[in-house]
């Protein structure tokens, strides 16, 4: 099952064309990292898959559903918003800041979707939130508030949140961009249990380590496009496009 597909996604913000006929799949269980320079689109295209933005033109499916198919703007899907919203309840998302409520404690903070979204008790919603933040390595800071924690703490606090969901699909957002760098490895070990545990994932990253080890595929976009698709062992190696390999040779 594909859990992930665009076709033909289009995106302007005003005269600014940011996404050009995006077609991408991801398959249950696989691991899709995006990479490129900034502004070309990555952000764009992944807040476009849980309707943060909404695209021009173009197609999107969840878990083989079709939610948009968007002409001028105007989604042609006839679908009740609950179910739709049900739908992309199965994305969940870790942004590059953590925005973590300051006035909440770190279990607070993880339990307050499941309760209010999911309808979870809060007897419920505790025992799932202790039993995620011990998973991320945070057992010991539940009572914490977000201010008490490192960066890479309150990332890994984050990413708990969005697990609490249960989503079956997860997006991040240059998670690692906001973070020093010696806290950078904490959190890409998180993201590295979850791709083994078989969570299917889409990162926009700028991290090539990670990309190279732990992607099943990586997708390189520039201008808004995609420009090449490859296994990461090709597109480190031999990428065919010019600009891909202008781009990995400035970066690594």
């Amino acid at each position: 099952m594909s859990m992930i597909k665009t076709l033909g996604v289009n995106k302007a913000f005003g005269s600014l064309q940011v996404l050009r006929d995006v077609s991408l799949t991801v398959e249950q269980k696989e691991v899709v990292c995006i990479i490129g320079p900034s502004g070309a689109g990555k952000s764009t295209y992944l807040r476009s898959l849980n309707r943060l933005e909404r695209i021009d033109d173009g197609k999107i499916y969840i878990e083989d559903k079709l939610l948009f198919d968007c002409a001028n703007g105007i989604n042609n899907v006839k679908m009740h918003q609950d179910e739709r919203n049900r739908a992309l309840l199965e994305v969940g998302m870790v942004f590059q800041r953590f925005n973590l409520f300051p006035h909440k404690t770190v279990i607070e903070n993880v339990m307050l979707a499941p309760v209010h979204v999911r309808k979870l008790s809060a007897e419920e919603a505790r025992e799932k939130s202790t039993v995620l933040l011990e998973r991320v390595g945070l057992g010991d800071k539940i009572d914490k508030w977000p201010s008490q924690l490192s960066g890479g703490q309150q990332q890994r606090v984050a990413i708990a949140r969005a697990l609490a969901m249960e989503p079956k699909i997860m997006l991040f957002d240059e998670p690692t961009s906001a973070l020093d760098p010696e806290l950078v490895g904490e959190v890409l070990g998180v993201m590295k249990t979850l791709a083994n545990g078989g969570m299917t994932m889409l990162v926009v990253t700028h991290e090539m380590g990670f990309a190279r080890e732990v992607a099943d595929k990586v997708v390189f976009m520039f201008d808004g496009a995609i420009l090449e698709i490859g296994a990461p062992e090709i597109m480190f190696s031999k990428p065919v496009n010019d600009r891909t390999r202008q781009f990995l040779q400035s970066v690594l």
